[in-house]
């Protein structure tokens, strides 16, 4: 009940501000589809997911101009689950962003809970748009946004921009032998070419680590424009990958999202286990409403425990207007003996197979959905 009303009253003062104030944006989205999963052993599930291509949300972003060349930018953004009409988390009111800015010529600094750097460039991965259900890279896990967490996002000087991230670790003043998480972007455009690289490291703590190794993610991507899509080529590495009770990788060491408070313990042997990631993507646009496009993707346990998958999707959207898409997906994915990856999309799907359904399988996922932005 207490989130519900903090909801409403948030849409209301959303609302109120939006129409008091010109430069207060009242923005989101709804995507909502049928997803059917099959397993190579037989099990499968179908369900009425959201999130295929971005998460339901609902937000406020706005700015002060302050004098030239100056202003205050922020945003607040709350996950939704269309589905159900529940919060995406139920812990946070703004659980996607929640930051304050300051913007000058030498670049802009941020302060709040704030998307990653990884996440931020998932664009840039493959034709998928972000994190979608067929990509093999998101499949894996993409570290997405987290608290206390200060940036600096350069100008973009001929061509090239540079971003840096120092995530707190808080955990209410119990702060010893925790590590802050770092983050580094180097992004850069030219003409049909955009060629980047973003990266994440974080370190377990001191006082309760049995397992000393930090934790890594990094990508590199590199597109190219042509005249009816774009081909995308990206590499990402990452030791960040663990078991839980729906699968042998259907978890993480580091929280994705956060939790808890931005550091992990250091005692899960799983971190000595780095994946290689290579993913090769490409899509086409057949008419100024529809484009179509294709991924194939490896991921290469590197510790040689036959732990890696690969998969490959195909896909359509069709964009009905400005702001209304529809979308289907085509997708597979083969867990090798020891592996246990499942399909995810921007929001994990609420009716997924987990446990021997994917332990060691092959998949097969469908989806068909609708994006409506506003």
């Amino acid at each position: 009940m207490k989130t519900r009303i903090a909801g409403a009253l948030a849409l209301s003062a959303f609302a109120t501000l939006a129409q008091a104030q010109s430069n207060i944006t009242l923005y989101g989205d709804i995507d909502e589809y049928i997803g059917y999963i099959h397993s190579s052993n037989g099990s499968h599930i179908t369900g009425l997911n959201d999130g295929a291509i971005l998460r339901s949300r609902l937000g406020v972003r706005g700015s002060e101009a302050l004098r030239e060349g100056y202003a205050v930018n922020y945003t607040l953004e709350m996950g939704i689950n269309a589905d159900t009409g529940a919060g995406a988390d139920s812990a946070r009111q703004f659980d996607r962003q929640s930051w304050v800015g300051m913007a000058t010529p030498a670049g802009e600094l941020r302060i709040g809970r704030q998307n990653t750097e990884i996440f931020f460039t998932g664009g840039a991965i493959d034709y998928t748009e972000r994190t979608t259900f067929g990509s093999v890279i998101n499949t894996f896990g993409i570290p997405s946004r987290y608290d206390n967490d200060i940036s600096y996002k350069s100008p973009r000087i001929k061509g090239l921009a540079l971003t840096l991230h120092y995530a707190l670790a808080e955990n209410g003043g119990a702060t010893r032998g925790n590590h802050p998480i770092y983050q580094a972007a180097l992004d850069y455009e030219n003409g049909p070419w955009r060629i980047g690289y973003a990266g994440l490291q974080a370190s377990p703590n001191d006082v309760t680590a049995t397992v000393h190794e930090k934790v890594n993610y990094h990508h590199l991507y590199a597109n190219y424009k042509y005249s009816a899509g774009t081909i995308y080529l990206a590499f990402a590495r990452s030791n960040n990958s663990t078991a839980n009770a729906n699968g042998r990788n259907a978890a993480t060491i580091l929280s994705n999202i956060s939790a808890p408070n931005n550091y992990f313990a250091g005692t899960d042997p799983n971190a000595l286990r780095y994946y290689n990631l290579w993913q090769i993507s490409a899509d086409y646009r057949l008419t100024p409403a529809l484009r179509v496009g294709a991924l194939y993707g490896v991921m290469n346990d590197t510790s040689g425990g036959d732990a890696g998958a690969r998969g490959a999707n195909l896909g359509a959207y069709y964009a009905m207007s400005k702001r209304t898409t529809l979308y289907s997906f085509l997708s597979y994915l083969h867990n090798e003996a020891n592996a246990g990856f499942r399909f995810s999309s921007s929001a994990g799907p609420s009716a997924n197979l987990a446990g021997d359904a994917i332990n060691g399988r092959s998949l097969t996922g469908l989806q068909a959905g609708i994006l409506h932005r506003f």
